[in-house]
């Protein structure tokens, strides 16, 4: 197993144990891949759920570039269902897994089909 995969291990965990929901892994990879290498990156894996700018990052370049999503008080509220999901006094929120359960919330599975 390489590097991603060990990745992958952990953000699958993460989703069993702190966000409680099983994975689905084939879309749990893409989503990984799809985030390139930040993911290698200490700071840029994670989402800061406290800084605005990161919000709003996640929002125009994931929800409404990537996910095609018109924007709208409906993606705040979504990333935030997110954040609370994932556990807001959770310090380590890994990017791939913030991605995963947003486009799971939108059922837009299909970008990564």
């Amino acid at each position: 197993m390489g590097k991603r995969d060990d990745l992958i291990a952990q953000y699958a965990e993460d989703l069993r144990s702190k966000c409680g929901m099983e994975p689905d892994m084939a879309l749990l990879t893409k989503v990984t891949i799809g985030c390139g290498p930040a993911i290698y990156d200490a700071d840029a894996s994670t989402v800061a759920a406290t800084q605005p700018g990161e919000i709003e990052t996640v929002k125009k370049n994931f929800l409404i570039k990537k996910l095609g999503l018109k924007d709208g008080p409906d993606l705040d509220a979504a990333i935030q269902k997110v954040m609370e999901t994932y556990g807001m006094s959770e310090r380590n929120k890994y990017r791939a897994v913030v991605y995963y359960m947003l486009t799971k919330h939108f059922g837009k599975e299909g970008v990564y089909a």
